[in-house]
Parts: structure tokens; sequence; C-alpha cells
């Protein structure tokens, strides 16, 4: 993790980012999964990145780089996250740059498949946040 940089931590610029994966996540859900679902990725993806990167911010923290941020997931939270959350999170990091660099659709059997876990990854990482921010 080369662009890890320490930060002095900063509890408000995480809530700040909670706040607004909470509004994303809620938004996500009112889109239609057969003929949004390429926004619909792009949107757990974000979600997911806005907590990861509150999670550092409360830990000291920061990156600019996306695959850090799931690396230092894996890394320091595997009490959470299984080895499958973690191929999930990257697997959604990779839809979602081909999604907005090229355009790229996704179908709608590929959230059928993983909304449930894409659920639970997010309900945890908010858990994580909520738990550091007592």
């Amino acid at each position: 993790m080369e662009n890890l940089i320490k930060i002095k931590p900063d509890k408000e610029r995480a809530r700040s980012l909670i706040k607004l994966a909470s509004l994303r996540y809620g938004k996500i859900k009112t889109f239609d999964e057969e003929k949004e679902s390429s926004l619909i990725i792009e949107g757990y993806y974000e979600a997911a990145k806005e907590l990861i990167t509150a999670v550092l911010f409360i830990d000291g923290y920061k990156t600019l780089s996306h695959k850090d941020l799931i690396e230092y997931l894996s890394l320091n939270y595997k009490g959470y996250f299984s080895e499958l959350d973690i191929n999930l999170l990257d697997q959604l990091r990779k839809y979602r740059n081909n999604i907005v660099y090229y355009g790229i659709f996704i179908e709608p059997s590929y959230i059928k498949r993983n909304k449930e876990q894409i659920y639970e990854i997010i309900s945890e990482l908010f858990d994580v946040c909520e738990k550091k921010l007592e």
C-alpha cells in the first residue's frame, strides 16, 4: 500500500462520508434492477468506497488509490470481512471502472446473484464506522 498517507484522525470528515454513503445507498434501492443495473453496481461500489474511506480517516490515513482502500480493509479488518467479501469489493471496483470509463453495461443477473452479499458487506461497513466513532 504505497499510496497510504498517515494523517491526523478526522472523525468529522468520516461522519460526512458516512452520511453521503447512507444517502447514496438509500437512493440505489429505488433503482430498477432490470433497466439500471450498471448504475446500481456503480452506486454500491461508491457507497462502499465512501465507507472504507471513512474508516481510513478514523484510523488516521488517507489514499487516492481505490485498490489500496480495499487492501487496507483486507489487511486490517480480517475479523469483519472474509476473503470472499474482499474479492467481491474488488470485483465491484473493476466493474465500476469499466462502467465509468468504458460505458460497459452489467447484466441484471449479476445483481440478483450478489445483492445479499453486497448488502451484508455495506451493512458491516456501516457497523464498523459506527463502532469506531463511539
